[in-house]
């Protein structure tokens, strides 16, 4: 499993009604983006929500991951004590996390505690305020920041997502901070130049999906326009550096003269989401598109055969592949091997525009091939076959549904190939990483 999505979002206590008591209401562009993610969340359904706040225990050289079993608090700090919040931390999730910063002699763990610890802090519980009203039933992982360098938060973003993937969790990542403090004079903290510059500058950012970027603030600048959240932006960021991400920024309001913004973050494994892309704007556009600069680099520096597969309703809507490398790279297989299942497969008419909303589709990156002396050497839950008779050829791929045994697989492929029954072939297996929709 995966983490599905990140959301950043504020924290100011004044949202939540039983403290801004209609007060709130001047910042319901923010009200309405809490919201939309609540909403989000409630659709993903995940098992665990991980969450990093600047107000949780914070230290010079060291990121504080909560322990115990559970957390409960209020907002009586705030004059709401009728305000409680009450979770169950993924305890599984949390050691598994702890073993990798361990095991990788990173600065990230349970030490450090204290009694204090074991309650959540406001930045924590007024972003979960509006998502219990929509989903609760999640556990929950609370992620401190540190005085480390930006880089070291997002391999902290890096190591979560390995736990999580380690787990076999559904997870999704908020990371809680408002943005500049000093947007107005009239504002609590003043009114610095750095204030609205960095707000600009990091909504474009992440309106862009640029997540690298982040790493680019110059601490200096970030004093001086007393951010909260950038160390939380930036280990979300890490968490879903592994994926590709579709971007949506809901609001950015600096009503209080502080600057709160909230925003979805998509998240879809990197190989689909280059196949949705190019055949996306190839059918809009007629164009085969370049991959584009930001998708990880072992697509750009390996090179390997892929599989495009596509399906509408569950139904087989088209299937490209190349069972060896015939491109620069993966990337580049993927693209032409994406737009050819969606216009070339001679088994379907070519996909429509309207079609566009409804599809599923997988990419396959297949192994070398490798010679079978006998039957015995296939497996069709782990393996596809290429079955060859001279001149003609037929492949298939592996773990398909209602094929079960190695004479089923090669039945398959000597049809596929026009070889018939009692005709001499030789045999070749290979294997998949097969990338499908995060789920």
């Amino acid at each position: 499993m995966s983490i599905l999505a990140g959301y950043i979002l504020p924290h100011p206590p004044i949202a939540v009604p039983e403290i801004g008591k209609g007060e709130e209401k001047q910042i319901q562009k923010t009200l309405d983006g809490y919201d939309a993610v609540a909403q989000d969340i409630a659709r993903l359904a995940p098992d665990t929500i991980l969450i990093s706040s600047p107000h949780a225990f914070m230290y010079r050289d060291y990121f504080h991951i909560s322990p115990g079993a559970e957390t409960s608090g209020s907002l009586s700090r705030f004059d709401a004590p009728e305000v409680t919040f009450h979770a169950d931390y993924d305890t599984e999730l949390t050691q598994r996390l702890y073993h990798l910063a361990e095991s990788e002699n990173f600065p990230a763990g349970p030490l450090g505690e204290r009694t204090p610890s074991l309650t959540p802090d406001h930045g924590t519980m007024v972003p979960l305020y509006f998502v219990n009203r929509r989903y609760s039933h999640y556990k929950l992982m609370r992620i401190g920041l540190s005085g480390l360098s930006l880089e070291a938060h997002w391999k902290l973003g890096q190591l979560i997502a390995k736990a999580v993937e380690q787990t076999h969790r559904r997870c999704v990542y908020i990371a809680s901070g408002d943005l500049s403090h000093c947007q107005k004079a009239e504002g609590p903290y003043g009114f610095h130049p750095e204030g609205p510059a960095y707000d600009k500058r990091l909504i474009d950012v992440l309106r862009q999906g640029d997540f690298k970027a982040l790493l680019d603030f110059d601490p200096a600048f970030l004093n001086a326009a007393e951010e909260c959240g950038h160390r939380s932006f930036t280990i979300m960021a890490g968490a879903l550096s592994g994926s590709a991400v579709t971007p949506r920024i809901l609001s950015h309001e600096n009503t209080f003269g502080i600057g709160y913004a909230t925003g979805i973050f998509s998240a879809e494994d990197p190989c689909v989401a280059l196949a949705r892309k190019t055949i996306d704007t190839y059918i809009r556009e007629g164009v085969l598109m370049a991959p584009p600069k930001n998708i990880p680099s072992a697509l750009i520096k390996r090179r390997a055969g892929a599989f495009v597969s596509i399906h509408e309703n569950g139904r087989l809507r088209g299937c490209i592949g190349t069972f060896l490398p015939t491109r620069t790279n993966i990337a580049d297989e993927i693209v032409h091997n994406a737009a050819a299942a969606a216009t070339e497969d001679p088994r379907f008419r070519p996909i429509a525009e309207s079609e566009l909303n409804h599809l599923d589709i997988s990419v396959d990156i297949l192994s070398e091939p490798e010679p079978v002396a006998s039957i015995e050497g296939l497996d069709p839950k782990r393996f596809g076959v290429i079955v060859t008779c001279g001149s003609r050829r037929g492949l298939l791929l592996p773990d398909l549904e209602g094929v079960d045994t190695p004479e089923q697989q090669i039945a398959i492929c000597r049809q596929k190939a026009g070889i018939a029954a009692d005709e001499p072939v030789a045999l070749m297996r290979f294997e998949v990483n097969r990338h499908e929709a995060l789920k």
